[in-house]
């Protein structure tokens, strides 16, 4: 089998404000702008004139944005996206990250969309000027113990549920309810 991916390079989405989309990657959340490529392509049958914008993470991959000169480019490639926790990026990051950017939400006159304790993962939920909902994941440091046991029972997991059996396989939550 050839080797996995090494790591995200950049997962992108198209905002109608980059100014907007910049300023709270990099001022609120503290993702630094790493580079700005502005072009034009023939794409889909017609030239098309954009900028794109990386805002980095740690591991050297990025959020990149798009933004179109013309606003019927726009108006074609801006998703509708929805705010829903189910629908969303999820970053890791350590406690101290986690902390500042609630602090950091907060003192922009924001509100984290809400936080939540998975067991084997505390997730601080916010809504981009874009709409879009990011979670800032802190994993729970008895989490990496059972990777390999999850990844063996991954697929057996799978069949389970899809069987039917919607039994709580959350170790974590079920100490906690104990």
């Amino acid at each position: 089998m050839a080797h996995l991916p090494s790591r995200l390079h950049h997962t992108a989405y198209v905002t109608k404000d980059m100014e907007a989309t910049r300023h709270f990657y990099e001022d609120i959340l503290g993702l630094p702008l790493v580079a700005t490529w502005c072009e034009s392509d023939e794409l889909f049958g017609k030239l098309r004139t954009y900028c794109h914008c990386f805002f980095g993470i740690a591991d050297g991959g990025a959020l990149a944005f798009f933004q179109f000169a013309n606003k019927e480019d726009e108006e074609l490639f801006v998703p509708d996206i929805p705010a829903t926790p189910f629908v969303h990026l999820a970053l890791k990051v350590e406690a101290e990250f986690q902390a500042e950017v609630e602090t950091r939400i907060k003192a922009a006159g924001l509100e984290a969309t809400y936080v939540l304790e998975h067991g084997y993962c505390r997730s601080v939920y916010v809504v981009d000027p874009n709409g879009m909902t990011v979670e800032f994941t802190l994993d729970d440091p008895r989490a990496p113990a059972g990777d390999a046991a999850r990844k063996a029972k991954a697929h057996d997991e799978l069949k389970r549920w899809l069987a039917g059996d919607h039994t709580n396989n959350n170790n974590f939550r079920s100490e906690e309810a104990a």
